[in-house]
């Protein structure tokens, strides 16, 4: 039995239970992988103030994000087939997302569909939009988000076209699936997960298949999904998308001060700080380098969330202290389902609650709102 103490005993775990096809597809970068090496890394140049005489007797982690109630200052990120790292895995973490009291946001790419997650559930959950070609299916897309009751859109601002992942290419999972021989034999070495996937019912794409345009299938989804990617994505969408949807509007991408004002100008309620986890553009700045100047250009505009290699409590507070009102779980949240499905879920946010609670008493902080830069620095 392994005994799960951190983020990094999850991905180990991770690793041995889910094929390295779909490992590779989650825990990698574009190109060299340095922006995804570095969103990790640079949470750890920042230094937390160690204080004592302080009554640290009641410390409250509990917050509001995007106007829903958070236990912490976390929700889960959107990932792309989580439905593929465990069986129904959408709905899984939503489901232990809604009991332990975060939220939890559900991704265009997704195995389960919005009308899957949304039976499955009694908390609304935010809904993330990958603008495509097909206006009207994007469209469709924020409606039927809107009858599930979703209660934030969040709209991805940064893949106007796909960065080049080396893995998936070499994996053959890029835009045409190859089931190359190797990747048969790594599939035969994970019962557990094969077991898992033959008896859901959940396996194709249930946003897209038969609800856009000429998808009614696996293939034609791959197909669609190659010619989808749309390189004219403005900000005159976004307007649109604001109009059509009177919830809370975020926008999931944005790594530049002069990207930040626009989108506070247009009257949207935040940004997630994020460089897509190091997928897309390599050699950008890392997510927490750059919070502090967005921060400081719209911080007191709008509400600010970074994404990108949070893996611990201490990660999330510093994330609080360079101008954050919460902290966004990516790959802490797929190794955690690859890992132990659900109840990985639920055992990584206990593990995070109680690192945050022990550096923000260590650190002399009671509350996650009083947090501030003074309670870090530099190398």
């Amino acid at each position: 039995m392994t005994t799960i103490t951190c983020v990094e005993d999850f991905r180990q775990l991770y690793k041995r239970r889910v094929p390295k096809m779909f490992c590779d597809y989650a825990d990698a970068g574009s190109y060299s992988e340095s922006t995804y090496r570095a969103n990790e890394a640079d949470f750890g140049d920042l230094l937390i103030r160690q204080r004592v005489g302080i009554d640290i007797s009641d410390v409250r982690m509990n917050t509001t994000l995007f106007g829903q109630k958070a236990r912490l200052p976390v929700c889960f990120a959107p990932v792309g087939m989580l439905g593929i790292q465990h069986a129904a895995g959408e709905i899984k973490v939503a489901r232990a997302a809604e009991a332990y009291g975060v939220p939890f946001t559900l991704s265009t790419m997704s195995i389960c569909s919005i009308e899957d997650v949304a039976g499955a559930t009694n908390t609304p959950f935010w809904f993330q939009l990958y603008v495509v070609k097909d206006r009207a299916f994007n469209i469709d897309l924020i409606r039927r988000a809107k009858a599930a009751g979703c209660s934030a859109l969040v709209v991805t601002m940064d893949l106007p076209m796909l960065g080049q992942r080396h893995k998936d290419i070499k994996n053959g999972l890029s835009i045409k699936i190859r089931p190359t021989l190797a990747n048969l034999v790594d599939l035969a070495t994970k019962p557990g997960w094969g077991l898992r996937m033959a008896r859901t019912p959940y396996k194709s794409f249930g946003n897209v298949i038969g609800h856009a345009k000429g998808v009614d299938d696996l293939n034609s989804l791959l197909t669609w999904a190659s010619e989808q990617v749309d390189p004219s994505l403005t900000w005159a969408d976004i307007e649109t998308f604001r109009k059509e949807w009177d919830g809370p509007l975020i926008l999931k991408g944005i790594m530049d001060v002069e990207d930040a004002q626009i989108a506070a100008g247009l009257g949207v309620d935040g940004i997630i700080v994020s460089n897509h986890g190091g997928r897309q553009q390599d050699g950008a700045s890392s997510s927490i380098a750059y919070l502090p100047k967005i921060a400081d250009a719209v911080g007191d505009r709008m509400e600010l969330v970074i994404d990108s290699g949070v893996r611990s409590g201490q990660d999330m507070f510093r994330a609080l202290a360079m101008g954050a009102s919460g902290t966004m779980l990516g790959r802490a949240m797929v190794y955690a389902l690859g890992a132990m499905g659900e109840d990985g879920i639920t055992t990584l946010l206990g593990i995070l609650e109680k690192e945050l609670r022990t550096t923000m008493g260590l650190a002399g902080r009671t509350d996650v709102a009083d947090v501030t830069s003074s309670d870090v620095f530099r190398h």
